[in-house]
């Protein structure tokens, strides 16, 4: 009765080692799912993170291109303004000698009238000289 009594406690040590060993290949299933799960979420976040970094990188691109087009336009602007400044100073030069053309015949006229007073005045001082001579 004895070796029955070990044999038993051992066939019942046994059937709780075995149910210890099921519990524990279950949670190793369960943490084996869990792993799974974990490296899928994290592959997706990946994916995300890239996909966000290529959204940011679209957006640049998009605002890089959005400025290049302004860059580009500058050009043709400058262009217009030069041309514009030319031509308005061409126009400037243009006024400055109508005016000299305006101010030369009355300049012209001021030096022919002072020429004319001058002339009467030395004909006159001229007289005056002869007179008290003949006197």
């Amino acid at each position: 009765m004895m070796k029955i009594a070990i044999l038993y406690n051992i066939l019942e040590h046994t059937a709780t080692h075995c149910n210890s060993l099921q519990r524990t290949a279950t949670h190793c299933n369960a943490l084996q799912r869990t792993a799974i799960h974990c490296n899928t979420l994290q592959h997706t976040a990946t994916h995300c993170n890239t996909l966000q970094h290529t959204a940011t990188h679209c957006n640049t691109l998009r605002h890089t291109a959005t400025h290049c087009n302004t860059f580009q336009r500058i050009p043709t602007q400058c262009n217009t303004l030069h041309h514009t400044a030319t031509h308005c100073n061409t126009l400037q030069q243009t006024i400055t000698y109508c005016n000299t053309l305006r101010h030369t015949p009355t300049h012209c006229n001021t030096l022919q009238h002072t020429a004319i007073y001058r002339n009467a005045l030395y004909c006159a001082c001229s007289r005056a000289v002869v007179r008290a001579e003949c006197v």
